[in-house]
């Protein structure tokens, strides 16, 4: 028995793990945590700074062709530079993830964004104007790319209420700069000016919470588990050619076709209430409702979209909304102006539909990162001439009758992509070459 008595104390010691090593691990724990809450207030943050570049402008659009001396046709270019930039920079998003790391082109991007919102207000001409605004949307560019990039890879169990998430802040974004540039300028003494440049200081602050992951990649973030996963779809990606794949084709253009709608809605549906006889204030006000409806919908719809094996019906309904609303923007654009910016508001929810179908459609990250670039890059180029159209039409037929008409138009070819970029299968099926 005295024998045995210090086997047993020395067996009792080696399973007891040291205090230390609690601490380290609790500390660990702890770290890994924060870093979490961290990343999911970026997040947040970056997307609510995605859009009030554009809907800040599309609410005093008529100040800025006055006080820049735009006609129709450079006003309708203006309203086309965002989906440019995005198609242009948009591209250059994985590649700048895999030299710097997805935080720090983010944390770049929110940089951007708040000096190209800071200077273009105060720049002269309406070049330079385009310039400084391409600066910040160059930022957005990138960010909207490498979004569902970082979801699909940070947070692989929650794609759908991440998405949800982002897509949330994304729309409570857009609908704040629409419902509150125009009081705010009013509260500033009026100008215009100002009215633009105040947005630079949220995109200031979306830069703050990136800041520990600038000098992080991927593989360091994701511990060893993650850096196997990275191996392994860097070394799938050279065999996939997203361009063979029918899945992602029809995604593009269903993205390409819901950015024209939606540029277009943030860029003249100010103007077209206004039109009407609807006084600025309520113009923008109706603008923010449209927007708003992105807020609970944005986070309800990826939710729903995840658990469904086909999006099609979805599709389908965001499709009717859009082609009623339209039509009572066409017949009555006054009296029922409040219905129709509803309606339009729930048609545009197809921005988080199709971010969710990204992340849905491949199932690496390396993956989701091809198909976001060519996805968006391809629909944002699709949808340039869309805005730049609606001014022209504008400008020579001295109506809404046939702009509106176009916009009606593009909404059936987009429903019946989004049906098919709906359907239960991956790009890897498609297009992974033997």
């Amino acid at each position: 028995m005295t024998g045995e008595e210090p086997r047993t104390r020395t067996s009792t010691t080696v399973r007891t793990p040291a205090a230390s090593e609690v601490r380290n691990v609790r500390r660990a724990g702890a770290a890994r945590a924060w870093r979490t809450r961290l990343l999911v207030v970026g997040i947040v943050l970056a997307a609510f700074n995605l859009r009030p570049a554009i809907t800040s402008l599309g609410a005093l659009l008529e100040e800025v062709r006055d006080g820049l001396g735009m006609s129709g046709s450079v006003a309708g270019l203006l309203t086309s530079v965002p989906p440019l930039c995005f198609a242009v920079f948009g591209v250059t998003a994985p590649r700048l993830a895999r030299r710097f790391g997805a935080g720090a082109v983010v944390c770049a991007g929110m940089a951007a964004i708040g000096a190209g919102l800071l200077i273009r207000p105060y720049v002269g001409g309406t070049a330079a104007f385009l310039a400084t605004s391409a600066l910040a949307l160059m930022g957005i560019a990138v960010s909207n790319v490498l979004m569902p990039v970082i979801v699909k890879r940070r947070f692989p169990d929650r794609v759908g209420s991440m998405t949800g998430l982002y897509s949330m802040a994304l729309a409570l974004g857009t609908a704040t700069a629409a419902a509150v540039t125009v009081p705010l300028t009013d509260a500033l003494g009026g100008n215009w000016r100002s009215g633009l440049a105040v947005w630079a200081a949220l995109a200031a602050a979306a830069v703050l919470p990136w800041l520990p992951f600038v000098r992080e990649r991927e593989r360091e973030q994701d511990g060893a588990r993650g850096a196997r996963n990275e191996r392994a779809a860097s070394a799938e990606a050279p065999v996939l050619r997203v361009t063979r794949s029918r899945t992602a084709w029809a995604l593009a253009v269903f993205f390409g076709l819901q950015a024209t709608a939606a540029y277009i809605t943030m860029g003249w549906m100010a103007q077209i209430f206004r039109d009407a006889g609807v006084p600025a204030g309520r113009a923008g006000l109706l603008l923010a409702v449209t927007m708003v409806m992105g807020v609970p919908l944005a986070f309800v719809i990826p939710r729903l979209a995840t658990r469904l094996p086909h999006q099609g019906p979805i599709v389908l309904a965001l499709g009717a909304s859009g082609l009623v609303g339209y039509a009572g923007l066409y017949l009555a654009p006054a009296a029922g102006a409040w219905a129709w910016a509803v309606l339009l508001g729930i048609a545009n929810c197809a921005f988080p539909l199709a971010l969710t179908m990204v992340g849905m459609r491949a199932r690496t990250g390396a993956g989701v990162a091809q198909l976001s670039a060519f996805a968006q890059s391809t629909g944002y180029l699709i949808s340039i001439p869309g805005p730049l159209l609606v001014g022209v039409l504008y400008q020579h037929s001295g109506g809404w009758g046939l702009p509106i008409a176009l916009m009606a138009g593009l909404m059936i070819p987009q429903t019946i992509m989004g049906v098919l970029a709906g359907r239960d299968r991956t790009v890897e099926d498609e297009a992974t070459t033997s």
